[in-house]
């Protein structure tokens, strides 16, 4: 335990010492922003009923989940462990009393912590609506939950793509491949599946199942499996891969 916070401490602190990660920050609500004040000025045209909540509408942008999601996500793990590799300084860590799991934990944590430090201020969205109007804060919880999961399980793939190689670019453009193989490929293969058992899989695969129920204030437990087991299994490849490398 002592291993994972301090590697959390220092990746953390590298975090927010980086003008990278204020750029990031800046660039992140600017976006949001953008998009929120996009959708009030949908809700607020003279025709078509409502859609839904501007909370709901936010959580369920398909804008969101293509380039948001992967961006932010690839930014904050792409120097996780490649950049550890490129300097050299992985072989410090790796010979100091700390494990392979340790070290992706703690580094990890740290991406997870300032993934989450990015939506903080988006809170305000939902005060300023409350000041207009009743907001119901089930479903907007919800929202945040399944925003919390889906990043927890993609910046474990961007973690996993880091650890495979030197290069922060080379590991970018894996998370970015990995991402897209995993948002669109369930979607494009499903109406091409037969098999009422090989459907019934790619429907639990399929991320738009999971983001547009949890988007509408739905919690069920199968969906924060679904995170949950994805981020284990992405953060346990990423341990092996430093221990197969670490003999190297």
């Amino acid at each position: 335990m002592n291993g994972i916070l301090a590697t959390f401490r220092r990746e953390l602190h590298g975090y927010f010492v980086s003008p990278m990660a204020y750029v990031v920050l800046a660039a992140f609500l600017l976006i949001n922003g953008w998009v929120f004040t996009l959708i009030l000025g949908e809700l607020s045209g003279p025709q078509g009923p409502p859609l839904g909540s501007p909370m709901q509408l936010l959580f369920s942008n398909v804008f969101l989940y293509l380039l948001i999601f992967p961006g932010v996500c690839i930014v904050i793990t792409m120097r996780l462990l490649s950049a550890e590799r490129r300097s050299g300084t992985i072989e410090v860590l790796m010979t100091s009393p700390i494990t392979e799991l340790q070290v992706v934990l703690g580094k990890y944590c740290a991406a997870l912590a300032f993934y989450t430090f990015l939506w903080v201020p988006t809170l305000l969205y939902a005060v300023i609506l409350q000041s207009y109007d009743a907001v119901d804060w089930g479903p907007v919880a919800a929202g945040y939950l399944g925003l919390l999961g889906i990043g927890a399980f993609f910046l474990a793939v961007g973690t996993f793509a880091s650890s495979l190689t030197r290069s922060q670019i080379v590991a970018a453009v894996t998370a970015l491949a990995a991402y897209f193989f995993l948002l669109l490929l369930p979607t494009l293969m499903e109406p091409s599946v037969i098999d009422p058992g090989g459907r019934a899989v790619l429907e639990h695969l399929n991320l738009w199942n999971h983001l547009s129920e949890m988007s509408r204030g739905i919690v069920d437990t199968r969906h924060l499996v679904y995170y949950l087991t994805g981020t284990v299994f992405f953060l346990f490849l990423s341990a092996r891969v430093l221990a197969a490398n670490k003999w190297r």
